[in-house]
This record gives structure tokens, sequence and C-alpha cells, in this order.
């Protein structure tokens, strides 16, 4: 036996690919392959030979070619790019490239080469643009400043079966034109994104080869798709559009492109041996980046039954999902060209960090927000939320309790019907309510009113568990916190289900279950000091003061200036709030 010789090496690795490969091929497979073949011999190969790299492997609609220079590949991709954009003006049926460049250890074995190095390429060029070059941070740093063109930043980007997210980057020509059909003629025709967050459901694959399936795979998105048109600050096209793609091999870059939405989502159905999966995955159009994927599985005896569960999940899901993309992609624009909804998401991160400081910081662009927009009942509803946080945690301030009261009743008072927005009116409503006052009731009412507008939104569901646990209502706040967990366990809001079971438990007096669920808040949320004030709450009025000792030093490390005091201005049930000072007052905390 003759033993395969290996190398292991640095290389440069370029990777390449025809964008909408069968779309083409389905339209004219004989005159497809015969320009791809031309595209081959009259352009690729002279260019790969020139910058020294060769060529490793080639498939049918791409090749793999190896550097030992990463300026070498560079440049040979520009040119390449270059000479395709000519070639495609004088065409009349174009054929673009993407191409992906990564810098990393190979294997050679037998005249192939293997290894994250190869693998990277791959998935870099799987998100670049048609006719651009996306390049991984290695190649930049390399290849800055000596190729005479510039990279543009995309950020961190998660790959398919890549471990850890890879800095990637876009590359731009001479002049700094950026290389890809979002800058050149294949843009041409392509729909304006609306002033929203934009999405596109693509119709699900019957991957079983069961028709029966295709049913319940079609109800399962005309579901979707109904359930995310209840997030009214989500543009989501309508099934009969997105349905001219069932039964097509598609690049959801082109579908972005063609139905003029940023996000994607698509799947497949799968069944076997009595049992059906869903798969679906949320995909940013414009780059093809992955910022979501799960699987769902269920006995096809409870059909129905999944199919309510699938949609609930996924549409409680792509909410947040799509809210963390948007903030990232505000962050990314210049301060002057900035507007009432990118303000409001350059400010949810401060307030979702639930700390006063934090809340200070997002003031001001609330209020830039609100004077751009006066009727924006988003940002009332965040700016009611900052001035509650600064009431409570930083010194009760009877101008923040007016303030947060003001923004929370002038958002339920609107006509909005942004259940995010309703929900967390009547959330600070509830917190800055005195019994008696019919706050609570009002607060309440708005979470039901949120609900009644999108039943799977995951923003109302945790806080309407915190406003109904804080209203004396345990049982009620223990199915809201049960639900939202279900509905979206990642959810950044997570820790307010655990505080609210936790205060269930606690009210109850089952102190050595409220513990824990303070525990799961705070490792939800590791800066929110709350939790580990609680904790050490429930544990001393379990008696078990010595462990309590660490939660109450590390909540005090995060919030010196933590007062007894609170629960009496806190709008809690009497029941909870004795608790609560009961458990204090054996801690020695400050009245």
């Amino acid at each position: 036996m003759v033993e395969a010789h290996t190398n292991r090496r640095l290389a440069a690795i370029l990777a390449a690919d025809v964008a909408g490969y069968s779309r083409l091929m389905g339209a004219d497979e004989e005159g497809t392959l015969a320009r791809l073949t031309a595209h081959r011999r009259e352009l690729f190969d002279p260019a790969i030979t020139k910058h020294r790299g060769r060529i490793v492997k080639t498939t049918g609609d791409g090749l793999l070619a190896e550097f030992a220079s990463v300026v070498d590949a560079v440049r040979c991709a520009a040119e390449v790019q270059k000479g395709m954009s000519e070639r495609n003006a004088a065409a009349t049926a174009r054929i673009d490239f993407r191409i992906g460049i990564n810098v990393g250890d190979i294997v050679e074995q037998d005249d192939d080469i293997f290894g994250d190095g190869v693998n990277i390429a791959a998935r870099l060029e799987g998100i670049a643009d048609p006719g651009g070059i996306c390049v991984s941070q290695r190649v930049q740093e390399d290849a800055a400043g000596k190729t005479g063109m510039a990279f543009e930043d995309m950020g961190l980007q998660s790959l398919k079966n890549i471990a850890r997210p890879v800095r990637t980057y876009r590359v731009r020509m001479e002049g700094g034109q950026p290389t890809g059909a979002a800058s050149t003629e294949a843009r041409k025709g392509a729909l304006a994104l609306p002033d929203k967050p934009s999405i596109a459901v693509l119709p699900f694959q019957n991957m079983s080869g069961d028709p029966e399936q295709e049913y319940f795979a079609d109800g399962v998105v005309e579901d979707i798709i109904t359930g995310l048109s209840r997030i009214k600050w989500l543009f989501v096209i309508a099934r009969n559009s997105s349905y001219i793609y069932k039964g097509k091999a598609v690049d959801v870059r082109q579908v972005g492109r063609e139905l003029g939405v940023r996000y994607v989502l698509e799947g497949g159905v799968r069944k076997a041996e009595g049992r059906v999966r869903i798969t679906a995955q949320l995909v940013e159009a414009e780059t093809g980046a992955h910022l979501w994927a799960d699987r769902f599985d269920g006995a096809l005896e409870h059909i129905f039954d999944l199919q309510d569960l699938i949609t609930d999940r996924v549409v409680g899901i792509v909410e947040p999902s799509v809210q963390r993309s948007e903030i990232e992609r505000s962050r990314r624009k210049r301060p002057e060209s900035l507007d009432a909804y990118d303000l409001y998401l350059r400010a949810l991160p401060h307030v979702a960090a639930q700390m006063p400081h934090e809340a200070k910081i997002a003031l001001p662009l609330l209020e830039a927000a609100v004077k751009l927009d006066p009727d924006y009942a988003p940002a009332h509803a965040l700016l009611a939320w900052c001035h509650e946080l600064c009431f409570t945690r930083d010194g009760f301030g009877e101008s923040d309790r007016a303030a947060a009261l003001f923004h929370a009743r002038a958002t339920i008072a609107s006509t909005t019907d942004d259940a995010t927005a309703l929900a967390v009116a009547g959330f600070v409503m509830s917190m800055m309510a005195k019994h008696g006052s019919g706050d609570h009731e009002a607060a309440l009412a708005a979470v039901d009113r949120a609900l009644s507008i999108n039943a799977s939104c995951a923003t109302a569901l945790y806080l309407g568990a915190q406003a109904h646990g804080l209203g004396g209502l345990p049982e009620r706040a223990t199915t809201f916190a049960n639900r939202a967990l279900r509905l979206s366990p990642f959810d950044p809001l997570a820790f307010e289900a655990h505080m609210a079971l936790g205060e269930a438990a606690l009210r109850e007096g089952h102190y050595d279950e409220s513990a824990p669920c303070f525990a799961r808040a705070a490792q939800a949320s590791a800066n929110f000091s709350t939790a580990y004030i609680f904790q050490a709450i429930a544990l001393a009025l379990a008696g078990r003061n010595e462990e309590a000792g660490p939660f109450l030093r590390r909540g005090l490390e995060l919030e010196p200036g933590f007062r007894i005091r609170l629960f009496f201005e806190h709008g809690m049930a009497p029941g909870l709030a004795e608790r609560l000072i009961e458990g204090s007052r054996l801690l020695g905390l400050p009245e």
C-alpha cells in the first residue's frame, strides 16, 4: 500500500463560483456552459497564471486556487472581476462570479488541499456579492496599502460550519468603487428598500418526497407570514409575491434585490417514521449572512399543534434577531444621516442594560428622536423606561417619576399598533403605579392590548410577566414568564421572566425555590444588580445568610446606592413588598 503524500503549509486561498448558477443552467444549459468555458479559458486561467497562482480544482460552477502571496490573490481577483464587468457590459446574458479569499494553514494531499483555510475561503465566497470579492481580516491586514484597493468592513459574520464568527471585508476597486452587483449594473432593476426593516418568507422546501407534507409546509409558511405581519415595525412581503420562488433554487441576495427586502426567512420540511422536522433560518439578504437557524421536531398525530408551536417560536425569535441586526446596521450609519428610527435603535442596547448610567446615555438619543418625530410611540416608550430606571435606581427623583408616567401615558394614549411600545409603556406604568391610582389596571390593559395586536410578541410576554407579578397576580405572572421563555428562550429580556418567577415564589413564601430563579436572572443579565440583591434576600429569608453574602456584595458593587426605600416607592403589591423589606432588613441593607 502506497501512503498518500501530505504537506502542511500557509497559503492564500481563492474560491470562486457563479451567482445564480442553477437559474442560469435552467434557462440555457448549453449556452451557459459555453460562456463559462470561454470565461475560464480567456480570463480566469491567464489571470491566475499571471499572478503566480495555481488552480487546485474546478467544479461545474466554480474553482479553487492557491497563491503564495495574499497580494497576488487579491490582485488576481480584482483583475477577474474587472474583466467580467467589461464582458457583461457587452453580453446579452450576464454571468457574475463571487470570490472569497482567505489565508491560513492548508494540508495538501494527492494534489488537493484541505483545512480551515480552504473552508473559510469557500464560505467567504458564499457571502460575497455577485461580481464582488469578500476577504477575511487576515487578508485585509496583509493586503491593505499594497494593492491600490480599499476594504469596507462588513463586521463579524457567522459562516456555516465555521465555529467562530469571522471579521470580513468587501473589496473596493481603485477609485473607491466597491466590487459586486450592489454597485454595478446587476443592481439595476432592484427594488428600493422600504423605510423600515423588511422580510420575505420563502416557500419551505418539502424534503420528504411526501406530497402531503407540501400542504403542511405551505400552512406553516402562511401562518408565519401572518404572525410576522402583526409586528408593525416590520415590512412583510405578501405570500403571493414570495411564492413565485416555489420549487426554484434561488440565491437569497437575488430575492432581496427582486423583492426589495433586507431579510429572508427560508426553511424545509422532512418527514420520517411518524415524525416531522422543520428547519428554518434567517438570512440577511444583502450579504447572505446567517442571523439565526433552528429546527423543530414533533409527532405527525399532533400536526396542527406542531404547526402552531413552530409559528409561535419562529415569529417570536425572528423579531429580536431582526432587531439585533438593525441595531448593528444603525451603528454603521454616519451620524448626520440618522433618522428617528436609527436614534431609537442606537438607544435600545443602553436601555436593555437596565442600569441608570446606561439609561442616561440613551436619553439624549431618544429626545432627539421625538424632536424629529413627536408622535413616534416607540421612542416615547423607551423614554418612559429610561426615566423609570433613573427614578427607581438613582435617587427617586420625582421629576423622573413624572417624566416616566408622562411618556408611558403618551404611548398608551396614542393610536400606535406597535405591540412592543405598548408593552414597555404598560411595564413602566406598573413600576411607577401607586396603589389605588388606577395605573396598575391601565398598565395591565396596555399589555393585553399589545398581545391582542401580536400574540407572539416576546417583549410583551416578558414585561407582562413582571407587570402582573408586581400587581399581585403571581399565577398570571408565572404563565406569562413560562410562555415567554418557551417562545424566545435566548431573548435579551429573558432575565425579566426569571425575575417574575422568583418574585412569584418569594411572595408565596417559597424562598428556596425563589433563589435559583434570581440566580438564572443574573446568568441571563450579568450586570443586572437587582437579580443578585433579590437572590441574597431570598437566601436570607430561607435562613441561609452566609450563602447570601457573595450575592449581596456583587449586587451592591453594581449598585452602591441601593436602598430599602425602593420597595416603598416601587409600584408593587403589598404582599411582595413586605417580603422584600423583611429580607432586606435581615441583610442589614440601608433604609
